[in-house]
C-alpha cells in the first residue's frame, strides 16, 4: 500500500485512522482500554534499521524509493485516544491515529496487535476482579503463554485489577509489585515434605507461603504450622474440591493456633470459579491459564480503520469522510469522531455517545478522548497505578449490572450523532 501510494502521489494526503470494535466478546458487558502505555513506547521507537532495510530489498518486497521512504520513517503526527483503563463499547473510538496516509498506515500492526491482546486480558482480569471482591488476585499465567506476550499480560492484569504478579520480568519492566510460591518439584526434591517446609522456612522466613497439597493436605498444614509455628503467612491449595478444601485448612489453621494465616487458591481458576468461593476462607486468588487466554476471549477484535482524509496532499485541505460500506455486518461509520459518556439523574453512565462535527455543549464536560501524540512527541506518560485506579473509577461509575458474570448485552448502548454548528 506505501508503495503504490508514493507512486500515486497520494502517500502524503492528511488521513485520520481509528480504532475501535464493532461488537464486544460474546457475553461481555464492557471493554477495558489497556496497552496504551505500550503502543505509545511503540510509536516512539519505530524505526527500519539497515538489516531490515536489507531484507525488504534482498526480498524485493519494496522499490528503492520506498526504502528511501522508510529509511528516515518517524511518526510526525497526533494520536488520540480513551485514557488507559478507561471502559469501551462498541463503536467507541478507541484510538484515533493522525497525519499522513503513509506514516499512520505503517503502525496499524503493531497498534492492534498491543491493544487486542492487552485489552483482552485487561477485560477478563476485570471480571475476575469484580468476583474476587476486595480479596487480592495474583497474577500467575507466565509459563501459560509465550514469553514476550506473558510481561504484556501481567501488565494488563494489573490494569485491569490484580495486586501483584509472580513474573519478576513484569516487576522489572513495569514496577508491578511481586509475589510467589514454591513449586510442587521443590517439595517432591527433599526426601520428606517436613524437610522441604524447613528449608523454605529458613531461608524465607515464617511469613512465607508453603504448599500443602503435594501428598496429604491435613498432615502438610500439620507439618507447616510445627515448622513455621503460629506465624505461618499462608499456605497454597493447588488441587481438589477448593471450596470443601478451604474450609477444612481454615479450621485446622485456626486449632492449631495459625489464626492469621492466609490462604491462597490456584488452580485453572477463571471468573466463575473464583465467584464459586466467594464463600470459601479464601484470602487470594492465583490465576494464570484462564488470565493469559482472555478467559475464552483471546482477542478484543479491535479493527484501524481510515475514516477520513484528504483530497489532495496540501496540508491545508479540508478532511473529507470515508467508510466501508460492504454489506456482512463490516460496515463503518465515516467521519473524525469524538465521544462522551452521558449520565442519568444518579451519576451513573446511561450512554456512549459518539459523533462528528462539533460537540454538543451538553456533553463538552464528559468527552473522553485525550491527546496522546502531537507532532509525533509523546505527551502523556502514567505510572501504571493510574491506568489502574481509573479503570475501578470507571468500572463502578458503570450500571450494577455491568459486573454481572451471566452472559448479556453491553451495559451501556452506543448512541451516534451528528450536529451541525449552531444545533
Amino acid at each position: 500500500m506505501l508503495q503504490a501510494a508514493l507512486k500515486a502521489g497520494t502517500a502524503e494526503r492528511r488521513s485520520v485512522f481509528e480504532v475501535f470494535t464493532r461488537r464486544l466478546p460474546e457475553g461481555r458487558r464492557y471493554g477495558v482500554v489497556a496497552g496504551t502505555g505500550r503502543v505509545l513506547d511503540a510509536v516512539e521507537n519505530f524505526r527500519f534499521d539497515e538489516d531490515q532495510l536489507g531484507f525488504l530489498r534482498e526480498q524485493r518486497i519494496v522499490d528503492e524509493e520506498t526504502l528511501a521512504w522508510l529509511a528516515d520513517y518517524r511518526f510526525t503526527g497526533d494520536i488520540w485516544g480513551y485514557p488507559e483503563g478507561e471502559v469501551y463499547f462498541p463503536g467507541s473510538p478507541i484510538l484515533r491515529v493522525e497525519g499522513s496516509f503513509a506514516e499512520c498506515v505503517l503502525l496499524e500492526t503493531v497498534i492492534l496487535s498491543i491493544l487486542n491482546h492487552d485489552s483482552a486480558i485487561a477485560a477478563a482480569a476485570s471480571r475476575m476482579a469484580s468476583a474476587a471482591g476486595e480479596r487480592p488476585l495474583i497474577e500467575m499465567g507466565a509459563r501459560r503463554t509465550h514469553e514476550l506476550a506473558a510481561v504484556a499480560a501481567a501488565r494488563a492484569a494489573y490494569v485491569g485489577g490484580f495486586a501483584t504478579t509472580s513474573d519478576l520480568a513484569a516487576g522489572f519492566r513495569y514496577g508491578i509489585p511481586t509475589v510467589g510460591t514454591s513449586a510442587h518439584a521443590f517439595t517432591l526434591l527433599h526426601d520428606h515434605e517436613r524437610d522441604a517446609f524447613r528449608a523454605q522456612v529458613d531461608t524465607l522466613g515464617p511469613g512465607t507461603t508453603l504448599l500443602v497439597d503435594t501428598y496429604d493436605v491435613a498432615e502438610a498444614v500439620r507439618t507447616a504450622v510445627e515448622v513455621a509455628g503460629p506465624e505461618l503467612g499462608a499456605v497454597r491449595i493447588d488441587s481438589g474440591d477448593l471450596l470443601l478444601v478451604a474450609h477444612r485448612v481454615r479450621q485446622q489453621l485456626d486449632e492449631l493456633g495459625a489464626t492469621g494465616a492466609r490462604i491462597v487458591v490456584t488452580s485453572d481458576l477463571d471468573e466463575y470459579a473464583i465467584a464459586s468461593l466467594a464463600a470459601a476462607p479464601v484470602d487470594a486468588y492465583g490465576v494464570g491459564t484462564q488470565l493469559v487466554t482472555g478467559s475464552g476471549h483471546p482477542t478484543a477484535s479491535m479493527v484501524y480503520k481510515l475514516v477520513a482524509r484528504a483530497e489532495t496532499a496540501d496540508p491545508e485541505a479540508p478532511l473529507v469522510p470515508v467508510a466501508k460500506k460492504s454489506s456482512g455486518g463490516k460496515a463503518s461509520v465515516g467521519g473524525r469522531k469524538w465521544a462522551a459518556r452521558r449520565l442519568d439523574a444518579h451519576g451513573v453512565a446511561e450512554a456512549e455517545v459518539v459523533g462528528t462535527g462539533p460537540v454538543p455543549a451538553r456533553l463538552a464536560d464528559r468527552q473522553l478522548l485525550v491527546r496522546l501524540v502531537e507532532d509525533g512527541r509523546v505527551v502523556v506518560r502514567e505510572p501504571l497505578d493510574v491506568p489502574r485506579e481509573r479503570h475501578i473509577a470507571a468500572r463502578a461509575n458503570l450500571p450494577l449490572s455491568a459486573t454481572q458474570l451471566s452472559r448479556g448485552e453491553p451495559v451501556l448502548p452506543t448512541e451516534y450523532v451528528h450536529e451541525r454548528p449552531g444545533s
